[in-house]
């Protein structure tokens, strides 16, 4: 069976790897900081931005810790990272990624169903 991811908005309409960037665009730009998919295979990927730095995070299934991408050795925080319940939440900047790596990272797991070969995650089960 090929997964296939849906934005976690109420659509039933599938996004492509090809498009689903473009999607995280204009929810970012029209103030949706906060993006759920889901798959049909029952996994989750959640992109939470500021616009500039993304936190992805991969889930098994729901109550899963999951899996987040990771900028190593990387110093520093960054803040603006704005919850759909309102709250806002600061991350070091080892635990998320620039926004342009984040994309490249969500377009491949909606194509593929894996990270990327070259991204760097770590298991936060």
């Amino acid at each position: 069976m090929i997964e296939s991811w849906v934005i976690d908005d109420g659509s039933t309409v599938p996004v492509s790897s090809e498009a689903v960037v473009e999607t995280l665009r204009t929810r970012a730009g029209s103030g949706q900081l906060e993006t759920w998919l889901t798959s049909s295979l029952g996994r989750s990927l959640a992109v939470v931005t500021n616009t500039e730095r993304a936190m992805v995070m991969l889930l098994d299934e729901e109550g899963d810790p999951g899996e987040h991408a990771v900028n190593p050795g990387v110093e520093g925080s960054s803040d603006g990272f704005v919850l759909s319940n309102g709250q806002h939440d600061e991350y070091p900047d080892r635990d998320t990624v620039s926004i342009g790596e984040a994309f490249r990272i969500v377009e491949h797991i909606v194509g593929t169903g894996s990270w990327p070969a070259d991204a760097r995650w770590v298991v936060d089960r």
